[in-house]
């Protein structure tokens, strides 16, 4: 601002005060302030009130200039009747206006053109903006295109390209024009060969009966259309077909390459696929209606001896390698070991001060290993009866328990959400493995990947990377608890139990097979064997038995509690077949322990298979 120039003179009201330009830039501007530190203007007061309303830009014209409004608003009309300028008015004389910069008033002076002038700029403009069209297609060249189709043809269409061609349809096609959408030249599947038939005649026969075949009295016919088809594809192999058999793998060949046995390829696909040129013609393929499998036939199992002997609810139970003897854990806080054959105690364990969870003997050595709900995990030798290791970390009720099949290592689950992966030697924890948000109800090993499976009451079941300790797999699909988990003992697939159904799933990466929906009770325990026999045991004393292939649940039982017991005290916390997988044994909420047996009387006609395919898709989730 020119603070050393201001006029100490004031102005006529209508007359400009100050004005001036900014050099080099080419703008104009005008500044109108009665200054704060001069004298009022005549007629005017300083009173503060009356200074305190400034001159504000609302708008700008379509010109690029500024209209300085008066705070008195239309009041005021002449200050809204200039575009470049504002001019004082007598009836603005009251205010002030602050030399501020915000309040400059700059102006571009606009140069003026015709019209013809704007629109040549316009499409200049517009015109530069699109000149670089990326949707628009390059320029064909005709040499490359040549070369990529033909080696395109080759690649996809070299087994086939033997094959005869139909004279209609090329002239049909001959006749069409060959220009696309893009102005791209359309090239035939036959660029390059011949388009005559392959097969050219019949074989040579003479012209009636008795007469002798010469080269004068053959004859030699064109064969039909089909003809030509049918007889090319009974032609010996040409060299072209030998040489895109040469380069195209057969399925058989991916089985073999892959490792796989022959077997592995689906039965009937070889009969039901034509070869032609090396591949294979879906088309002719048998489509097969779909249909529900028929289950199984298993005969029923019947209880056949109780055992008696625990004073608490039994909560666990495992059958030793040899078959000879089986044990329990109780609420009672003790170990119990059995004789299997005559259901016979044969030796009590204790040590534990709370609710025995769970038990497992080893194969690979003399130890029992046990857990329960006072946190502690306990490794028994069996040789003198007594604790030799204690295992520490958990910090709540510890719930199950399972040793890996091939290494000397120990998996516990517990209520602290978390499972431990312990060294059975060196009572060392190996890997914590943290990642179920609630209690870990179920744990179960195996050799193969992944090794370690748990089943939560977070709904979850997770499937872990026993090298890293870390989830590999997280299953969701189930809506409750997940308490059961067990594993085929021949195939690569396990089954879940929870209150809303049982889930069976395929091994690695936990791909959903199908539901056993029926036993809609808390399932606490889950049993398999080799004959394909699952059996669930839930916590109202009701067990149900599957035919793990279809699912077709074939037998329900519900025993009778021992004499003495209450009707709510039936329910069944753990089942284990025995070795021979020829007895099933299950631990109550009676305190006692139930044997199960085949009946040997039953057959397919007395126990027929009720068995009824289901129209309506099962649900997958």
């Amino acid at each position: 601002m020119r603070g050393s120039a201001r006029p100490r003179a004031w102005p006529e009201p209508e007359g400009l005060l100050w004005a001036g330009s900014l050099p080099g830039l080419g703008f104009s501007w005008v500044v109108g302030a009665w200054a704060p530190w001069g004298d009022a203007p005549p007629g005017t007061s300083r009173d503060s009130s009356e200074i305190n309303s400034i001159w504000t830009i609302t708008s700008y014209s379509s010109e690029d200039a500024a209209f300085l409004q008066c705070p008195k608003g239309s009041a005021c009309d002449p200050c809204h009747t200039h575009t470049h300028w504002a001019f004082l008015s007598s009836n603005c004389s009251s205010f002030l206006w602050r030399p501020f910069l915000h309040s400059l008033q700059v102006c571009m002076e606009v140069q003026k053109h015709s019209v013809h002038t704007l629109v040549f700029r316009s499409l200049k403009r517009t015109h530069d903006m699109f000149v670089a069209d990326n949707a628009k297609p390059v320029q064909l060249d005709e040499e490359s295109h040549k070369l990529k189709m033909s080696v395109k043809l080759h690649t996809e269409y070299g087994p086939v390209l033997h094959m005869p061609i139909l004279k209609e349809n090329l002239r049909e096609k001959g006749s069409q024009s060959a220009v696309d959408a893009y102005g791209h030249k359309q090239y035939p599947a036959n660029q390059g060969q011949e388009i005559e038939y392959l097969v050219t005649g019949t074989h040579p026969y003479p012209p009636g009966p008795g007469v002798a075949l010469t080269a004068d009295t053959k004859i030699q016919r064109m064969p039909s259309e089909s003809a030509a088809q049918s007889l090319a594809v009974a032609l010996p192999p040409s060299q072209s077909r030998i040489d895109a058999n040469r380069t195209s793998a057969t399925v058989g060949d991916i089985y073999r390459h892959a490792g796989l046995p022959e077997r592995s390829q689906p039965p009937g696909l070889a009969m039901a696929m034509m070869e032609a040129g090396g591949t294979k013609n879906a088309a002719m393929m048998a489509k097969k209606a779909p249909t529900m499998p028929k289950p199984q036939w298993h005969p029923p199992w019947k209880l056949y001896r109780v055992i008696s002997g625990h004073l608490g609810w039994v909560r666990c139970i495992a059958v030793e390698p040899g078959n000879q003897w089986f044990v329990t854990g109780s609420a009672d806080r003790t170990i119990k070991i059995w004789d299997l054959a005559s259901g016979k105690l044969k030796l009590s364990l204790t040590g534990h001060i709370s609710t025995v969870r769970g038990v497992i003997v080893s194969a690979r050595s003399p130890y029992l290993f046990s857990c329960g709900e006072d946190k502690q995990v306990k490794c028994w030798d069996l040789e003198y009866n007594k604790v030799i290791r204690h295992y520490h970390g958990h910090l709540s009720a510890v719930y199950g328990l399972d040793l890996h099949p091939t290494i000397d290592v120990l998996v516990t689950c517990s209520r602290d959400s978390t499972a431990r992966i312990w060294d059975v030697r060196t009572k060392a924890s190996v890997h914590t493995l943290a990642g179920h948000t609630n209690a870990v109800a179920t744990v179960k090993c195996q050799a193969a990947e992944p090794q370690i499976i748990t089943g939560s009451h977070d709904t979850t079941i997770r499937l872990w990377d026993l090298v890293a300790g870390k989830t590999r797999v997280t299953l969701t699909n189930h809506k409750k608890s997940v308490r059961a988990v067990v594993l085929h003992p021949r195939h690569y697939t396990f089954a879940s139990g929870s209150p809303d159904n049982i889930k069976q799933w395929k091994f690695p990466d936990g791909n959903f097979i199908q539901n056993l929906s029926g036993h809609n009770a808390i399932i606490n325990t889950l049993a398999v064997n080799s004959d394909g026999v699952l059996v669930s045991g839930a916590d109202n004393g009701t067990m149900h038995l599957w035919d793990w292939r279809t699912g077709y649940n074939f037998q329900r039982v519900h025993a009778a509690v021992q004499p003495g017991s209450l009707d709510s005290e039936s329910g069944i916390f753990a089942c284990a077949f025995d070795q021979s997988e020829s007895r099933l044994l299950t631990a109550e909420a009676d305190k006692t322990i139930k044997v199960y047996r085949e009946d040997d009387s039953a057959t397919e006609e007395t126990h027929p298979v009720s068995w009824k395919p289901e129209i309506i898709k099962r649900k997958r989730f």
